[in-house]
């Protein structure tokens, strides 16, 4: 009888600086990757136009935000760009890698480095950064979302940003969104490879002992 690994899940928490083209990167992920699930983070900013509460946020008010930081319902929380508040619930990453699942955590900076330094949890950290400063400013333009100033401002936050890198454990560059993805993918399968992800090596010597 030929032997199957049993795994545990696994955290990939991806970061990028606003206009890297993290989202759409990790939508394509998603669509692709079997046996992996995105971790649904609450806000407290209002939904952007086809947006879906429980599916692409939990939209919650700053006061319902602020009693499950007290509860310490959070992985991580942060207050963006000195307006909302984005956080992941505890609860929802842990039943997952439980059941085995992998889940990708689409966060900023400020929460992947929380919890780089809570050492709490098992994880994978991806950063994904733009080709250069010039195109991103590009892409940000070409999104018309922002106001010119606040383009700018989302620049020097990138530039701060990457400060952090050394504390990643891959980079991948979005320059060309296929080799991106592909990067991405490469890191995914190899990591469900690590034997440290097994959780019944004993079952696996019994295995090829009794053959």
């Amino acid at each position: 009888m030929k032997i199957r690994l049993k795994t545990r899940g696994e955290l990939f928490i991806i970061s990028a600086p606003s206009g890297s083209g993290k989202s759409t990167l990790i939508k394509l992920l998603l669509e692709q990757v079997e046996n992996l699930e995105y971790s649904i983070s609450y806000t407290t900013r209002e939904p952007r136009k086809g947006e879906i509460n429980g599916k692409d946020y939990f939209f919650v008010s700053e006061k319902e935000f602020k009693k499950m930081i007290e509860n310490n319902e959070f992985i991580e929380y942060a207050k963006v760009f000195d307006k909302f508040y984005y956080g992941t619930s505890k609860k929802q990453v842990y039943s997952r890698i439980k059941q085995g699942k992998d889940v990708i955590m689409d966060i900023d900076v400020q929460g992947a480095y929380q919890i780089m330094k809570k050492k709490e949890l098992d994880f994978t950290s991806i950063f994904i950064i733009p080709p250069s400063i010039e195109e991103l400013r590009k892409r940000l333009i070409s999104r018309g979302r922002d106001s010119i100033e606040e383009i700018e401002k989302r620049l020097n936050t990138a530039r701060n940003e990457l400060k952090y890198l050394r504390h990643f454990d891959y980079v991948v560059v979005n320059d060309i969104l296929e080799e991106a993805l592909s990067s991405l993918k490469s890191i995914i399968f190899s990591e469900r490879h690590r034997v440290k992800r097994l959780v019944d090596t004993e079952n696996i010597y019994k295995h090829f002992a009794e053959e």
